[in-house]
């Protein structure tokens, strides 16, 4: 309730500073579910950043429609993209799929570069929101952002308990064991690329909703992949918390650090490497080595199930979730 009657009481300064929390929130949390649960590293998702800047540019100014209906166009539209994608990067596995992606995004970049209606190289504004008053726009964006980064946690979590959360894992720990399992793989990781595709895409609309200029090599561009790795390293890799907590840490030291110049990207990359060594599990994985914390309760642990009838037999060990 707080949030979400932030505009009300907040000044336009926070209220952007939190767009950008929560659409890296989104990002985060997509990346994470791609990698951290499914084993499918990519180093392209800006791909679907500017494929979703590009989609609600087209949605808004060309066809008119309202920035609530033009991120469900996004969604379906970027969602058609990522399954004809699919169907190429699915043919590359380990290092070679994380660069495949990339080079999916520098396609998609030199293809919109070579494109008068949609700018070309120099950008192009996205005008229909200019015409509202700065506050109203912006509450609007707000509550856009809070929806998405809110909504990437739910549909994250979502999955993660699901029968395709186990599958994912299953995959990530080894496809040919998963097969073997009956895990239908093929079908798991189609599902885990298109969805964080959307949840990519709307992620950025949101971001160029805000910035109100999309410029390809800014939208396409790796340091939006880089950033979201720094943030899912050092709240943790296959935690559904991990990006919540990373997140919090980059929004922190970029505030702290914003007057550093160059130094500010030296300490980022130090802090990275000291939690990468002292903290493999990142800062999540670290305070829930310490203490029992499960926010969404779909760890397993073992616990000891004595009530047999026979006490002094070996107890067996059965996994239940979130204990």
């Amino acid at each position: 309730m707080v949030l979400a009657s932030l505009p009300a009481w907040g000044g336009l300064g926070i209220q952007r500073l939190l767009v950008e929390f929560f659409a890296l929130l989104a990002l985060a949390t997509m990346w994470n579910l791609l990698a951290g649960f499914a084993g499918l590293v990519s180093i392209g998702q800006q791909a679907f950043i500017g494929l979703g800047a590009y989609t609600t540019l087209v949605a808004l100014d060309r066809l008119g429609l309202p920035p609530v209906v033009g991120l469900v166009v996004v969604a379906a539209v970027v969602g058609v993209i990522a399954l004809v994608t699919s169907a190429f990067v699915f043919r590359l596995s380990g290092g070679y799929f994380a660069i495949g992606m990339w080079v999916i995004a520098e396609v998609f970049r030199i293809i919109v570069t070579n494109t008068r209606e949609l700018g070309a190289g120099t950008g192009i504004s996205i005008r229909s929101l200019a015409s509202m008053p700065p506050p109203e726009r912006q509450a609007m964006i707000y509550w856009l952002a809070l929806a998405v980064g809110v909504g990437s946690i739910v549909v994250a979590a979502l999955i993660v308990r699901s029968r395709l959360g186990l599958a994912l894992r299953a995959v990530r720990d080894g496809e040919s064991a998963a097969r073997s399992l009956g895990v239908d793989v093929g079908r798991a990781k189609l599902a885990v690329f298109v969805v964080a595709a959307i949840g990519s895409a709307v992620a950025g609309a949101v971001i160029y909703l805000q910035l109100l200029r999309i410029q390809p090599t800014a939208a396409f561009g790796v340091d939006w992949t880089a950033k979201i790795i720094f943030i899912v390293v050092i709240g943790g890799l296959g935690r559904i918390e991990g990006p919540m907590v990373g997140a919090i840490v980059f929004f922190a030291l970029q505030e702290l650090l914003a007057d550093q110049g160059s130094l500010y990207l030296v300490i980022l990359g130090i802090t990275a490497i000291a939690i990468t060594l002292l903290a493999p599990n990142g800062l999540w994985g670290l305070l829930t080595s310490r203490f029992p914390i499960a926010l969404f309760g779909i760890e397993r642990r073992l616990v000891v199930d004595d009530s047999g009838p026979d006490p002094g037999t070996a107890a067996a060990a059965v996994a239940k979730d979130g204990q």
